[in-house]
């Protein structure tokens, strides 16, 4: 037993002398494990680039919003007056109303649309990965190419058909049309996105049990009651995430803007993101639209947390 016992002291000897007396690695200050400078390497050079165009860029403009800089020459510090224009101008009130009413139509549509063919795609039919390309292939399509031809589509088909069946408000093109040129471009930006939307729903479905609805079925619940108490609740993460990225995407709406309506008629589709770009880089009101670029990012993220607030205490799983 003493034998042993001293083999064993003798080995564990050996093993510390073998072991490097370097440096330990260094330790976080803000916690005790141990960081590998690997991550070092790979954090702080993509932090630097995310500085240096992004929130550099963002700090440069809204220093900006406090001038009367038209983007060249010199300038003067004028304070909040340019915020407080903001609120007096009707045709950046009407752009804020007009971006937030388009984002919700496309918001909805895209998310009931995608979520009903989500749940067709995923269920037993004939040529499913089939019909899974044939929808997601708007998402790779350039958006200004699909705008125009949705354009051409606007201005000759579809009136030639209105006046063919004698409808009024079909028979002209809607893109000229005040009071119906905001429907084209709620259209195109449901069609197009629904595509990835899908994907996503259909990654969510995949995560379900299929014993859930086995069992689901032998307790006599019918298709309604198994999409609603079970199908729904458990992709929560899922729809959170949609909800919060076809926001996101629909309140900065600008290439469907630029192919189909160009802002008009009488700039009633005016979008905040188009009318930033296209009056603070044309028109000299760069100071101006950085003040609105500001105002657009403060309500942006806003929402963004309001929208993932409301959706995460939803969420059941």
């Amino acid at each position: 037993m003493q034998h042993t016992t001293q083999a064993a002291s003798a080995q564990a000897t050996s093993v510390q002398s073998a072991q490097p007396h370097g440096k330990p690695k260094k330790v976080s200050q803000f916690s005790k494990r141990k960081v590998d400078k690997a991550y070092y390497w790979m954090t702080v050079p993509a932090a630097l680039l995310v500085v240096a165009f992004l929130y550099w860029p963002f700090i440069q403009g809204a220093a900006y919003s406090f001038t009367n800089s038209q983007g060249y020459g010199e300038y003067k510090w004028i304070g909040f007056k340019n915020y407080g224009a903001m609120f007096s101008d009707s045709r950046v009130i009407n752009a804020y109303l007009f971006t937030i009413v388009v984002a919700i139509l496309i918001t909805v549509g895209t998310n009931l649309l995608a979520l009903l063919l989500s749940v067709l795609l995923n269920g037993k039919i004939a040529f499913k990965n089939g019909f899974r390309a044939i929808f997601f292939i708007p998402f790779t399509l350039a958006m200004l190419v699909i705008g125009y031809v949705f354009k051409y589509l606007f201005m000759v088909p579809i009136p030639t058909l209105g006046q063919a069946l004698h409808i009024s408000w079909l028979s002209t093109s809607m893109l000229t049309n005040p009071q119906l040129a905001w429907f084209p471009i709620v259209f195109l930006s449901i069609w197009q996105g629904v595509a990835y939307t899908t994907l996503i729903y259909l990654a969510g479905l995949q995560t379900i049990d299929a014993e859930l609805y086995e069992a689901a079925s032998i307790d006599g619940v019918n298709t309604w009651q198994r999409f609603w108490k079970i199908t729904f609740p458990l992709i929560g993460p899922f729809v959170t995430i949609n909800m919060v990225l076809s926001l996101k995407n629909s309140l900065g709406i600008f290439d469907q803007i630029v192919a189909l309506t160009g802002g008009g008629p009488d700039s009633k589709t005016e979008s905040v993101s188009y009318l930033i770009f296209t009056n603070g880089l044309g028109n000299g009101e760069y100071s101006y639209q950085m003040a609105n670029a500001v105002i657009f990012f403060i309500v942006l993220a806003v929402l963004a947390f309001v929208q993932l607030h409301f959706f995460g205490s939803k969420e059941k799983v």
